[in-house]
């Protein structure tokens, strides 16, 4: 029987070639360890002491003061006034209207300069981890639902000698104060977190309103 010709080409082993693998060097991998350790000792030097912390707390309590001050202030100025005129002071109804007209617009971050700059202020970024970005929004919320309990006093007070419209008109009041109320509760929780967390002791702004257990702080009731 007949071998069949072959007319693929005789194998040849390949050579290797005289070129050495290149290994990467030793100290390369040395450098890139030095370079981690010391961003990881960069992130530990920029993180804020407790002490650095608590002073920047301080200084940001003072800008919130700054910010919604002469709102708290009018709507304490309200509640009195109002409370006055629930109370049975008909000879203080004329400037209740006057002093609760003047706290509901300057409540208003659109009439109130500094409530309007407070609402773009930004936290200091060694506080970032205190969460006090949304206290400052719960802030302009509280200032919000303090105009809306304001102008529900003033809506009362307009109907001062009409018993009818005045009963009608005082219904609304103890749900706005009870939304300023929880408004506030919501920041000063997130406030007295950012006291523990740093040791500061400074007093939280005041943010005024409460006076519900019988009301009559501007809740009416008796």
């Amino acid at each position: 029987m007949t071998t069949p010709t072959q007319t693929e080409p005789p194998f040849v082993p390949l050579r290797r070639s005289g070129w050495a693998t290149r290994r990467t060097p030793l100290w390369i991998f040395g450098a890139l360890a030095l370079v981690v350790a010391a961003g990881f000792l960069v992130a530990l030097s920029v993180k804020p002491s407790q002490s650095q912390q608590a002073s920047d707390l301080r200084g940001y309590f003072g800008d919130v003061t700054t910010g919604v001050g002469s709102c708290a202030a009018a709507l304490r100025d309200s509640m009195t006034s109002y409370a006055a005129v629930a109370g049975g002071d008909t000879a203080e109804l004329g400037t209740a209207r006057s002093i609760v007209g003047y706290g509901a617009s300057n409540c208003e971050v659109a009439s109130n300069e500094s409530l309007s700059d407070f609402a773009n202020y930004q936290v200091t970024e060694s506080l970032d981890s205190l969460h006090l970005a949304a206290a400052d929004n719960d802030v302009i919320t509280w200032a919000f639902d303090a105009t809306t309990y304001q102008q529900d006093m003033l809506a009362a007070l307009a109907a001062a000698n009409a018993p009818a419209a005045r009963a009608k008109a005082e219904t609304a009041l103890g749900p706005a104060l009870a939304a300023v109320n929880a408004e506030r509760a919501t920041i000063d929780a997130i406030w007295n977190a950012a006291k523990r967390s740093t040791g500061d002791a400074t007093p939280l702004p005041n943010l005024t309103a409460q006076a519900q257990a019988g009301q009559n702080a501007s809740g009416v009731g008796g």
